[in-house]
């Protein structure tokens, strides 16, 4: 952290306001903005309480907690710790005997649009089946199992029962590479690894297992007994006697009931890997207890569900969305959940909204990236265009991931919420376990590119370098101020650096978000201007990317989609670079010049001549992973002219690192 203060420029002004729906709002959990303000009194009356009554109610406790929240040992913050419970129990068999019973809990649309439906007893009944089977393995309490597994049914079902069982999850997302995987199954120390033979993405069939034996075969994941494989296609993969075995052989003959083993509350749920500033992975623990409340309570709150819903986050379970939203949140809230395996783009563009209308969908909660690359899709092909599938059973639209740019927000709140949907844009981490600044659809006045305001219970604020508060209109660092259950408890095997990097000292003791924020003058919403490493100082003035990455995008006409980074500069300390993808061929020569310029004019035009970037780079895309995260540090190295020494075996696109450099 620096030594001395200074704000972060926000220059982007947006005045556009969509009040919500009169209907929406009179058959809402949160009932409209009074409602909403008497849930954040109430937490700020009585903090604890406010906690421990929706604990209570939301959840079910086989040994009822006593005391809310430890704070002994700041900042290893630790909820509900004397009480006991299972989150598989809380997510399936807490719905048996009721009318969820019966219910459909997943639609599962596979790759190839072949359609598997199962109802929450059949859930619970494949979770006991394959928690007796690792049992059967030797898989037990406090064991940490890795898996690595395509988006399916199976994947889910090997969450749960590891939950079921009290081993500690880590999932690796199945477009690591094997030394990233490697990496993972060494640093947690895990037993078993679950994955599947190969997956289907976009017609193709990729492999996994081969990529685990590659892994293991590296050294230093000795701790690994056994692995489990899934036989997702008939295609032969090599298997190690003595240590691997097929999934449908384990589970031959397993009881289809086991007693779901209590945990303490504080008792690790899972471990899930994400990138550290170093690039070196870091392993966010998150507890039962806290976790799986926050995961329900937002799933009630943020999307107002209702028993009728469909709902459909399109997250891998690799990640921390797929963890709250598709493993965990939606079952636990006794919904019924599309869990698609494929991509958005195949067999085209228009792959999203047909799923909608086959399975009525009603809650679509999908990241930026996706809907840029759908709407770059639909202006050059409109037979992909979202207003040929009928997608009225949507009401609530939700953006996750990133910031969403204010004109892709205008698209996806236009052309698939057709005006009417509310649009839940949500600001949250791994680290968070759940939602933290999002509008609530019943209640919040939207405007486009902002999360507009912190969920009750959540202290959010920003800051300058010392922890002081910002004033409104001024922009800063983004901290929590309080505590909250779903936070994450501790770095697996580094107490140290989850110290340093969550609750740095000179920060009060606040929970350190990194990323830059500013909040409107006049309602007091929260915008993300981009992470605290991605903010710009040209000649002086703090600028994060965000905005600027915006502005290019705003540009409708002529851009699908831009990334922002700086590199140093002699003159302005750093120079603006932005890597654009256009809505029309690469262009070269002169051509490139002359759309370069206008860009940077356009810039001026909406922020301001300071944020005109230097350099602009044109490509075909941008270098994402398989989720569709760009890789700004890899556009970074290529900015400042480095060699790229990363591995960049998890990029969708590799190839396209070679176009960035060279195109310049």
């Amino acid at each position: 952290m620096a030594e001395t203060s200074a704000a972060i420029s926000s220059m982007l002004v947006e005045n556009r306001v969509f009040e919500p729906h009169p209907a929406l709002v009179a058959q809402a959990r949160v009932s409209g903005m009074d409602a909403y303000r008497a849930l954040c009194a109430e937490a700020e009356a009585d903090f604890e309480g406010f906690w421990a009554r929706r604990a209570r109610e939301l959840l079910h406790w086989h040994k009822p907690f006593t005391q809310v929240l430890d704070e002994s040992n700041k900042p290893f913050y630790k909820w509900f710790q004397d009480g006991e419970l299972n989150a598989s129990y809380n997510c399936l068999d807490r719905h048996m005997g009721t009318p969820v019973e019966n219910k459909t809990a997943i639609i599962f649309e596979a790759d190839d649009g072949a359609v598997t439906r199962v109802t929450y007893k059949e859930v619970l009944a494949r979770v006991s089946r394959f928690a007796n089977a690792l049992k059967s393995l030797g898989v037990k309490k406090g064991d940490r199992v890795v898996i690595y597994m395509p988006m399916t049914i199976e994947g889910i079902v090997a969450m749960q029962a590891c939950a079921r069982i009290g081993a500690t999850h880590s999932v690796v997302f199945g477009g690591f590479s094997a030394g990233a995987l490697k990496d993972r199954i060494q640093d947690a120390g895990a037993v078993a690894v679950i994955t599947a033979n190969f997956q289907m993405r976009g017609g193709k069939e990729l492999p996994l297992k081969s990529i685990v034996d590659e892994a293991i075969g590296m050294g230093g994941c000795e701790s690994v007994r056994h692995v489990v494989v899934f036989q997702r296609t008939a295609t032969a993969c090599n298997m190690v006697a003595g240590r691997d075995v097929w999934m449908h052989e384990l589970l031959a003959g397993q009881s289809d009931e086991c007693p779901p083993e209590v945990v303490g509350a504080e008792h690790p749920l899972f471990i899930l890997y994400t990138s550290g500033s170093t690039g070196k992975p870091k392993g966010v623990q998150h507890s039962t207890g806290g976790y799986l409340l926050w995961a329900k309570q937002t799933m009630l709150w943020t999307f107002d569900l209702k028993d009728s819903d469909v709902f459909w986050c399109t997250a891998d379970i690799g990640w921390i969305t797929g963890h709250t939203y598709v493993a965990y949140g939606p079952l636990a809230a006794g919904a019924t959940q599309i869990v698609f395996e494929g991509v958005p783009t195949y067999p085209n563009a228009g792959r999203f909204w047909q799923m909608i209308e086959r399975h009525g969908c009603t809650i679509f909660y999908t990241a930026p990236t996706a809907i840029r690359s759908l709407i770059k899709a639909s202006d050059t092909d409109e037979k992909v265009h979202p207003k040929n599938w009928n997608l009225s059973t949507l009401r609530i639209l939700g953006s996750v991931g990133e910031p969403i740019n204010p004109e892709a927000w205008m698209w996806y709140y236009k052309h698939v919420g057709g005006e009417r949907c509310p649009i839940v844009d949500t600001f949250w981490q791994t680290e968070t376990g759940g939602h933290m600044i999002t509008p609530l659809p019943g209640a919040t006045p939207l405007v486009p590119g902002s999360c507009t305001l912190p969920l009750p219970g959540i202290f959010a604020a920003i800051v300058d370098e010392q922890g002081n508060d910002m004033p409104n209109g001024q922009g800063g660092i983004l901290v929590v101020k309080k505590p909250w259950p779903s936070m994450i408890r501790t770095i697996w095997g580094d107490p140290e650096r989850f110290k340093k990097s969550y609750f740095p000292e000179e920060l009060k003791g606040y929970y350190l978000a990194g990323d830059g924020a500013v909040r409107s003058e006049d309602r007091g919403y929260f915008r993300i201007t981009g992470r605290i490493d991605d903010v710009l100082n040209v000649s002086g003035h703090r600028m994060g990317t965000m905005e600027i990455e915006s502005a290019l995008v705003a540009k409708t006409d002529l851009v699908a989609e831009a990334a922002v980074v700086g590199r140093p500069d002699d003159l302005t300390g750093e120079a603006i670079v932005a890597f654009v993808v256009l809505k029309r061929p690469l262009p070269q020569g002169e051509e490139a010049k002359q759309i370069a310029n206008e860009l940077r004019n356009w810039v001026a035009k909406e922020i301001g001549p300071i944020a005109k970037p230097k350099d602009i780079r044109f490509g075909e895309n941008l270098p994402k992973t398989r989720s569709g995260k760009i890789m700004r540090r890899l556009l970074r190295a290529i900015a400042r002219g480095e060699a790229i020494t990363q591995d960049v075996s998890t990029l969708e696109n590799p190839h396209i690192l070679e176009q960035l450099a060279r195109n310049n």
